[in-house]
């Protein structure tokens, strides 16, 4: 039962409260609760952002501003998303929810004895099954103190106002009133291997399969197309490795000294070593059978192995790709009958 209209830890989430966590936090919550092993954290709930909005908007309109922009006005939408983005910024952190989110920070660290979360957006329309916000909005890692969380969740708000998301909303005719922003504080993980695994194939769109795709090091390398991931392709059912193609992984993303990431090169020795034994493999297909169980459909997760060889989930979102080219019709329907038959007799030559 969720106890706070204001902050949520996972295990009292899931996806049925995305209106309220957004699409992260809601998956974060759903995993948790299936008994998924995910870094342990909390949503600082959309109702937070609303009450935000609500006061930075008593001196000017904020999602007026938006509805305003024309579709395809990238000009206009610049200069819209800057002066947003800097008034979210510039805005003062309202005081009870700044007590709040440091009283749950220090709760994190102490449940999970760890020093640095990651603060990572969760937009109410972020990974829904016909629109996608995924990675229009920002996400922190290693961010080292109160401080600093403080800063980059409203940073996250912010990022709900960037060029991207907004012309993403403008160009699908999203009504700003249908989207708000959660934020998802969370325990960093110090991974050793990192990437993506879809439990049909992206190429091809089999079923049977399971697409592994992993770096040294955190997964933002993989996910930004930074370095060529290693790849295996496994059977859904028999764990047979039908694919295994080694990468030269000559970067990773990884701590940098003063907090935040920095992409450093791998020592020539780890180059082309597989970044996962089978055994890992295993345990990663063993999961995404789990998870695609539980959700019922086709998934895109995030994973990452940390130092102790633990594997964990970071995120788990619906496929996309080939759930749309089979749900769009075979061929355009016409409201005229003798056209379409013509259509249909004048192909055959």
């Amino acid at each position: 039962m969720i106890v706070n209209a204001t902050i949520s830890w996972f295990a009292e989430i899931g996806l049925a409260d995305r209106a309220a966590v957004g699409g992260k936090g809601g998956s974060l919550g759903e995993l948790t609760r299936a008994g998924i092993a995910v870094p342990p954290g909390f949503v600082v709930r959309t109702a937070a952002f609303e009450e935000f909005l609500r006061v930075l908007e008593e001196s000017a309109p904020l999602r007026a501003r938006v509805e305003q922009l024309a579709a395809g006005n990238l000009e206009q939408i610049r200069a819209v998303a800057g002066e947003l983005q800097a008034r979210v910024r510039g805005a003062d952190f309202p005081q009870a929810l700044s007590a709040e989110l440091l009283a749950a920070h220090a709760g994190l660290l102490a449940r999970s004895g760890c020093n640095d979360v990651a603060v990572r957006s969760s937009a109410t329309t972020e990974d829904a099954s016909d629109a996608s916000f995924a990675g229009l909005q920002d996400t922190y890692l290693w961010v080292a103190d109160a401080p600093r969380m403080l800063e980059r969740v409203r940073d996250c708000w912010a990022s709900l106002y960037s060029v991207e998301s907004i012309s993403y909303r403008r160009d699908r005719g999203i009504a700003e009133s249908e989207v708000a922003m959660a934020v998802v504080v969370q325990s960093m993980v110090e991974a050793r291997a990192a990437g993506v695994m879809f439990t049909r194939s992206p190429t091809t769109g089999d079923r049977s399969v399971i697409t592994i795709e992993g770096a040294w090091g955190l997964g933002s390398a993989v996910v930004g197309g930074e370095v060529t991931p290693d790849r295996w392709v496994v059977g859904k059912i028999t764990g047979e490795i039908s694919v295994r193609e080694i990468s030269d992984k000559h970067i990773e993303h990884r701590r940098a000294a003063a907090g935040d990431v920095e992409a450093a090169e791998v020592a020539a020795e780890r180059r082309r070593t597989p970044c996962l034994g089978d055994a890992e493999i295993e345990r990663l297909r063993q999961v995404a059978r789990q998870v695609e169980r539980h959700y019922g459909c086709a998934q895109d997760i995030e994973w990452a192995v940390d130092a102790r060889g633990a594997l964990l989930l970071l995120q788990s979102r619906p496929e996309t790709v080939w759930s749309a080219k089979e749900a769009a019709p075979a061929a355009r329907t016409s409201t005229d009958p003798l056209a379409h038959v013509m259509s249909i007799f004048g192909g055959r030559r």
